[in-house]
């Protein structure tokens, strides 16, 4: 990157603006909320908690969601369905080789992390769930399977970070499995999968033209907006007949009090999903409801 150009990213507002969409700071919060529920449920069963393991897990997570953006902003460069999208990384910088190549170290050194808790645990269950994740995340956008282009990220999202990176946390702590953990990382992939689900609202007649088959796409914007009322508030609903059926603490239900968001983001989307310009920052409102439902789900536990 020229000098020039770290020059006026540094003083022209825009471009800062443009440069925070791109690195997307709140979107870490997904790969953070797997490990901090997996851990809670382990504490919460066997009162172990490995602080050293945690926190490798975290920054591991971190790195792994990294290679994850900014490869897909590669793979998406490719197809064209970025070239309205100013505050992508390839076209912010030019140069899709160097976004290529730091996504690619980022990933090596989030598998190395994820290496080292294997090594500490003489087990390699802990990397083998976390090499899965990182194939359904290639799956998603990558060459030349493309199933994000199919309709089919949110099943793969669901997937990879409700029951496989839950489980992973809560292995890496315990080195056993769990029904508990199992039916929690339901409520975490529910969550998780509800960001990527509103991020299709505002780029519709983009994914129309590079032939992404998004679920918005399928649906049309008001119907998906009827559908994420029911999406949302599955959340909610699972959780409390998870507690109603004595599965779940009562303590787990302190996640309701996300649901001021969730109300935020149906409403939002309801009244502006025909209006990209307006609807686009619904994905933030989704990254949000993630972020308290899953810290209080996961304090719950540990209460």
């Amino acid at each position: 990157m020229s000098a020039n150009l770290i020059n006026i990213t540094n003083h022209n507002p825009t471009n800062r603006k443009l440069w925070m969409a791109a690195i997307k700071p709140p979107m870490y919060s997904v790969a953070m909320m797997p490990i901090w529920v997996g851990t809670a449920v382990a504490f919460t069963e066997t009162k172990i908690f490995n602080a050293a393991i945690f926190f490798t897990f975290l920054a591991a997570a971190i790195l792994i969601l990294a290679w994850e953006n900014l490869s897909n902003d590669v793979f998406d460069s490719e197809t064209g369905i970025d070239k309205n999208k100013p505050h992508s990384l390839v076209n912010l910088t030019g140069n899709k080789l160097l976004i290529f190549l730091l996504g690619n170290l980022f990933l090596c050194l989030g598998l190395l992390g994820i290496l080292a808790i294997a090594w500490w645990q003489h087990d390699p269950t802990v990397i083998g769930l976390i090499v899965v994740c990182c194939i359904l995340g290639y799956l998603y956008q990558g060459p030349p399977f493309r199933l994000g282009y199919q309709g089919l990220g949110e099943i793969l999202c669901f997937f990879a970070f409700g029951p496989l990176a839950v489980s992973a946390a809560y292995y890496s702590q315990t080195q056993t499995w769990s029904i508990l953990n199992l039916a929690a990382s339901v409520i975490v992939g529910i969550a998780t999968t509800l960001i990527l689900y509103c991020s299709h609202f505002h780029q519709v007649e983009d994914d129309l033209a590079a032939g992404k088959r998004s679920p918005i796409v399928r649906l049309g914007t008001q119907r998906g907006a009827q559908v994420l009322h029911w999406f949302t508030g599955s959340i909610y609903i699972f959780t409390f007949l998870f507690v109603l059926w004595g599965i779940f603490p009562v303590w787990t239900l302190l996640s309701w009090v996300s649901l001021p968001f969730a109300i935020k983001l149906c409403r939002h989307v309801q009244e502006n999903h025909y209006q990209p310009e307006k609807v686009s920052n619904c994905k933030f409102i989704a990254v949000a409801v993630h972020f308290w439902c899953c810290l209080l789900f996961g304090a719950g536990f540990i209460v």
